[in-house]
């Protein structure tokens, strides 16, 4: 072989070799090829390898828009494979637009941007949706940030969406459109709360109602319109007065653009009811009205529209400290109501209902004077005395004003019962702090009325009726009880012994204290020994002649005093 045939046969076999490389290189790819050729329907296409492709010219007219085609037009193509047994490239313009999709979606997968998609029909767990020609899964969870009532209501819908998943071989891709609303909502949310100004006047959408409020949409963020500031007036429900999707005014009362709350009010944009309130609502005046609202600790009386008072559970009726509102009063019934007090900062009026009605204990002080005598139900016994039911109200007999007897100044001694009707006596009325004393004693004459004759430095004739550790209790002959301390019991401190004293013993002594409510007399033998002592030292010196002495003197003055 010369050496020109072998350089031309190297050269021949580089060149083959770097023709198979470029074609190895554009195989599965999308290249841009040029038309060198138009044959009928078929159209000529050179990608710069040593053999052409072949396309439908239906099919370039599609891709181009245009049935202008002609030689030199350039266009994308997929090379699918290099060559067919008729020796030519097998292109395909589908295969380059799915390519060129797909690499599309993979940067806006690997950037986390958005793009636009058309839900195309529902499927097990969610939505198909059109892509660019590609189809791809919407899941329920992803549809959107809040549930929807009818998720089959957004098939035709076209919106933006993120990829959040992509899988070429196995063409598999997923999207969220609730990731894509929520980075919008967040820029926008961030613009408005940036724009708003507290005390400006906006227009906003009323998304949700809650039991203590409604949330209005600002366009793109949400502010709370609170129960008390949707009307001057009560309101039970936020929804009783705002509709869903309903355009309301607003006024924005705070902005905190921190934790990003919207406080917004509706009242406010109208007068308060409550200028002027104390010159139409004067304090111990009486005004009609109607109860509105009963809760554990009171009710409301709604005055005039948008204007309510308070009426505490004391100021219900009168006589009843535990009553329950809801059983006397009910929602809608007219009442008459006093005024007490009007707070106009504080929008508040405290009002007295049982004011409005007969008072029955200045009823009963204007019927039964003190000292009348009546009749009454036993309602309750306790540890201090009994309480009595007169009409509807109780009075109360104290312990003390049960018996003259001091035995039944016990309750558990005390010969009455629940239901028993007994006559009483109408000792006072106190008409202020709702209080009647009565007494079943003063019914009787007191047997101990004449035995408080008997005063202090008295000297008295007792009998012992016992003994104990602390004294001698004794009765004086009118029959008071008495009693006389140990250390009473003579001037002699050795004989100051109860045991020295038998019941029966007569004894003199001296009044201490009379104590009438206690009903006893505190005496003192003590006492008397040293009276009748000082007596002695008087008469001494004329009894010193004939021979007596102090000792005799007292002997002579006690026997004269016990014979």
């Amino acid at each position: 072989m010369s050496k020109v045939e072998s350089k031309e046969q190297f050269n021949f076999a580089a060149m083959l070799d770097e023709s198979l490389q470029t074609a190895s290189s554009l195989d599965s790819k999308v290249v841009v090829g040029t038309i060198v050729g138009i044959n009928g329907d078929k159209v000529v296409v050179d990608v710069g390898l040593k053999s052409e492709g072949r396309l439908l010219l239906n099919d370039v007219i599609a891709l181009k828009g245009t049935s202008d085609v002609k030689i030199g037009d350039t266009l994308s193509v997929y090379v699918e494979k290099f060559e067919d047994k008729n020796g030519s490239l097998i292109l395909s313009i589908e295969r380059a637009k799915k390519e060129a999709v797909w690499s599309e979606l993979d940067k806006h997968f690997a950037d986390k941007t958005t793009i636009s998609c058309v839900v195309m029909t529902r499927s097990k767990g969610g939505f198909l949706v059109d892509i660019r020609g590609t189809q791809a899964f919407l899941p329920g969870s992803q549809v959107d940030m809040r549930s929807l009532k009818d998720q089959s209501a957004i098939v035709g819908s076209t919106f933006q969406v993120k990829i959040i998943k992509m899988d070429k071989a196995r063409n598999n891709i997923v999207v969220s459109r609730r990731l894509a609303n929520e980075e919008s909502q967040l820029e926008l949310r961030k613009n408005v709360l940036e724009s708003l100004v507290e005390g400006e006047i906006r227009t906003g959408i009323v998304k949700n109602t809650t039991e203590y409020g409604a949330f209005v949409d600002l366009g793109g963020i949400d502010g709370l319109v609170h129960v008390t500031d949707i009307a001057w007036r009560r309101v039970a429900s936020p929804a009783d007065v705002l509709k869903i999707n309903e355009e309301v005014k607003v006024i924005v009362l705070k902005v905190n653009k921190e934790s990003g709350r919207i406080s917004l009010g509706i009242k406010q944009l109208t007068d308060s009811p409550w200028s002027g309130i104390e010159d139409r609502y004067a304090v111990g005046s009486v005004y009609p009205g109607t109860i509105v609202n009963t809760t554990e600790y009171g009710a409301f009386v709604e005055l005039e529209p948008c204007i309510e008072g308070m009426a505490y559970l004391s100021e219900l009726v009168w006589g009843r400290k535990n009553v329950i509102p809801s059983k006397v009063f009910s929602v809608g019934m007219k009442v008459n109501a006093l005024v007490l007090e009007v707070n106009a900062s504080k929008r508040k009026i405290a009002l007295g209902l049982k004011q409005c009605t007969p008072n029955p204990w200045k009823e009963f002080a204007d019927k039964n004077p003190i000292n009348s005598v009546i009749k009454g139900t036993v309602s309750s016994i306790t540890e201090f005395g009994i309480f009595i039911t007169v009409g509807d109200i109780d009075g109360m007999v104290h312990l003390s004003d049960v018996s003259w007897d001091s035995e039944h100044q016990e309750s558990k001694s005390l010969p009455y019962q629940k239901g028993q009707e007994l006559e009483v006596v109408v000792l006072d009325v106190n008409i202020e702090k709702e209080r009647i004393n009565l007494g079943i004693k003063q019914l009787h004459h007191d047997p101990l009325k004449d035995a408080f004759t008997i005063n202090r430095g008295d000297t008295v004739t007792a009998t012992v009726s016992g003994c104990n550790a602390a004294g001698i209790d004794v009765t004086l002959e009118n029959g008071l009880p008495g009693f006389v301390k140990k250390m009473d019991l003579s001037i002699d401190k050795f004989l100051q012994k109860t045991e020295n004293f038998t019941v029966g013993d007569k004894i003199e002594a001296v009044v201490l204290t009379v104590d009438k409510q206690a009903r006893k007399a505190n005496l003192s033998i003590k006492a008397l020994e040293s009276k009748l002592e000082n007596e002695a030292l008087k008469n001494y010196g004329s009894s010193s002649d004939n021979g007596a002495c102090l000792g005799d003197l007292l002997d002579d003055a006690m026997k004269d005093k016990l014979t």
